[in-house]
């Protein structure tokens, strides 16, 4: 303790102790110890690095510092680190592929600086926010996930579709007003339905949920914005030299490639049932291992072991025995004070009927302290015995000392039976919740409480994010299409995409599926928060490209009514766009696998392999089979609502 004569001399410091919960074997070598502090969680965090360097390390011996404040603090240097990390992977590649997609420099760069630009405002606008409101640690990263993500696919559409307007000989003004009609409209309802999925969140009433939230739709609509206000003034600025400082010389560019998607879209048109069948039963089956998902609630575990805290925690749970590092803890108010024998009788009631409860190994409270002091020979205090020993104040006063009493409030310490992570202590945290006597008002926490209780408001909201974000985004999409079948088609293909993807991160992060091959601890569970965040972005995220699809479909219809015809041109003339896009926002979501934090690794490897999918089997297969399957019924709507094609949907 010498090596900790400094830590003690901080006014903050409540007291330094030693754990004196059990060793498991093999363990006698580590020894911990607890630093109490009187501060809120914010200024802990504040002053933990002045505290850390206050602690020495004892000859011979090392030191590793772990607890709330450290392990988030390390979260915050981990989250700094991670958005350099996933820029420095992701920016040069996204680049390169704009370089190859519009061969010039200018046309390259304007996309960048959207996505730049979009992540830029939005930091500096959550900066004020976090001012006045506690944020997410990992807010930064999914701001700049999102903003580099549908940033730089939104301006990449808008770019593309305003060089192909030129193309056709109008004025520059003319162009960027067609590509603000078509192109930007569709970046508006594309921004509305990632939105939606955003604020699928707020529906867990959690501040985590409520932080990204904040942060995703701050982020997606300045994107929206930027890029349908900043960047078409570029466009009007830069007109035809947008085609200049060439790159990549014009003959190696390619000149067949809508061909290709041309022929693609007739070959899946001419055997539509057996594609719909093998390639949604092999998503589907992708989707198998969502219903073997444990939940759990990660701590230190959402860092990897290289990280100080990490490697502390780890080192406490394979020292000391996790029930007594880990118990419940029962918050009791009296209406008398906890020194009265009227108190006592309901403390003791309470603690008896306590260790009826199956799954209790042990209880810890200030009577079992007192009796601890003095047994008679019946084996335990009475009532007034122990009315009698707390009138001394010196009793009281190291009562106090111990934190279990204090004037209407006594804190139960219960030793669970089981480790405090196993699916039955939950029953156990049920199970005292139930227990009432009167007099007494219990509130039960702890850690398992706390994971039980994130675990089930998440899985009864998880019904209502559904149907929230599933259903406004049919209804957006109702009237952005004006079909009945497309909205719901395209909610369903994305469901597909998105399932499949989560059943290969439940693989990954729970199973240990490749998960060395992509540096990824396996710790036997999901987060509980990541099914939720990976459906709300993943949903509007993947969105992107299926209204990008249809809305070319659609302009198509309007003017031939031939729905095979408008599937073949839509496909043909968005297919590289959409597959250029889709691989720049795998490539930038998709760095985050490489990065510190669990749950941004988990979110880039479910977003990009949603899109990944979404881009290429869904957009590429299924949607040109079921367009060719449901034929004209694609557009049949109520007729307020109807296309305004030649003659088609007048004979529905």
């Amino acid at each position: 303790m010498d090596s900790l004569t400094d830590l003690k001399q901080v006014p903050y410091v409540d007291n330094v102790s030693f754990v004196a919960a059990p060793r498991t074997e093999g363990h006698q070598d580590v020894q911990a110890v607890v630093v109490s502090l009187q501060v809120e969680t914010d200024d802990a965090l504040e002053k933990f690095p002045e505290l850390k360097k206050l602690v020495h390390a004892p000859t011979g011996m090392e030191v590793f510092v772990t607890g709330g404040p450290a392990i988030l603090y390390d979260m915050q240097q981990a989250s700094k680190h991670d958005i350099a990390k996933s820029e420095a992977i992701g920016l040069p590649i996204a680049l390169l592929v704009l370089l190859v997609v519009f061969g010039t420099f200018v046309g390259a760069m304007l996309p960048m600086i959207v996505g730049l630009m979009s992540v830029t405002l939005t930091l500096g606008v959550t900066y004020f926010i976090a001012q006045h409101q506690s944020l997410s640690n990992f807010l930064p990263n999914m701001v700049t996930m999102l903003g580099l993500a549908v940033g730089i696919d939104y301006a990449l559409f808008l770019v593309s579709r305003f060089r192909e307007e030129l193309k056709t000989g109008v004025s520059v003004g003319e162009a960027v007003a067609m590509t603000s009609q078509t192109a930007g409209k569709s970046i508006f309802f594309s921004g509305i339905a990632v939105l939606i999925g955003l604020l699928g969140m707020l529906f867990v009433d959690l501040t985590f949920f409520r932080s990204l939230c904040i942060g995703g739709v701050i982020v997606v609509s300045i994107s929206v914005i930027v890029a349908n206000t900043v960047l078409l003034a570029l466009l009007g600025m830069i007109g035809h030299r947008i085609n200049s400082w060439q790159v990549i010389p014009k003959r190696f560019q390619k000149k067949k490639t809508s061909l290709f998607w041309e022929g693609i879209a007739y070959s899946v048109m001419k055997r539509p049932v057996f594609l719909v069948i093998i390639v949604g039963g092999a998503l589907i089956y992708s989707m198998l291992p969502i219903g073997h998902m444990k939940l759990s609630v990660p701590n230190a575990e959402v860092l990897p072991p290289s990280y100080e805290s990490r490697y502390g925690a780890e080192l406490m749970k394979s020292t000391y025995d996790s029930r007594y590092m880990g118990p419940l803890q029962i918050v009791l108010h009296t209406e008398e004070a906890i020194w009265s024998q009227g108190a006592i009788k309901q403390m003791k009631t309470y603690s008896d009927r306590v260790k009826e409860i199956n799954g209790v190994k042990e209880i810890q409270s200030y009577l079992s302290v007192l009796e601890q002091k003095k047994v008679n020979a019946a084996g335990a205090l009475r009532e007034e015995e122990l009315a009698n020993m707390l009138q001394s104040p010196d009793v009281r006063e190291q009562l106090q000392d111990t934190q279990l009493a204090k004037g209407h409030t006594a804190l139960l310490v219960v030793i669970p039976s089981l480790d405090p992570d196993d699916t039955a202590t939950d029953d156990l945290v049920r199970d005292l919740r139930k227990l009432e006597v009167a007099g007494l008002k219990a509130n039960v926490t702890g850690g398992s409480a706390y994971r039980l209780d994130i675990i089930d408001r998440i899985q009864k909201e998880i019904p209502e994010v559904l149907i929230f974000v599933m259903g406004i985004t049919y209804i957006v999409l109702l009237f952005a299409f004006r079909s009945v079948l497309l909205p719901l088609k395209a909610v369903l293909m994305n469901m597909l995409s998105l399932g499949a993807s989560l059943g290969v991160v439940v693989l990954v992060f729970q199973h240990g599926v490749m998960a060395d091959m992509l540096h990824i601890t396996s710790i036997g569970y999901v987060s509980a928060t990541l099914p939720v965040i990976i459906f709300c972005v993943v949903f509007g995220i993947s969105m992107d490209y299926e209204v990008f699809l249809i809305s070319r479909i659609m302009e198509e219809y309007e003017v031939s009514g031939d729905n095979e015809k408008s599937t073949a041109e839509g496909l043909k003339k968005t297919g590289s766009l959409i597959t250029s896009a889709a691989f720049i926002l795998v490539v930038v979501v998709g760095s985050f696998i490489f990065t510190d934090i669990e749950i941004m690794k988990a979110l880039g490897l479910g977003l990009g392999l949603a899109v990944l999918i979404d881009a290429t089997i869904v957009r590429v297969m299924l949607v040109p089979a079921l367009m060719k399957l449901l034929g004209e019924a694609n557009w049949w709507a109520p007729r307020w609502l109807r296309l305004k094609t030649p003659s088609k949907l007048e004979k529905l």
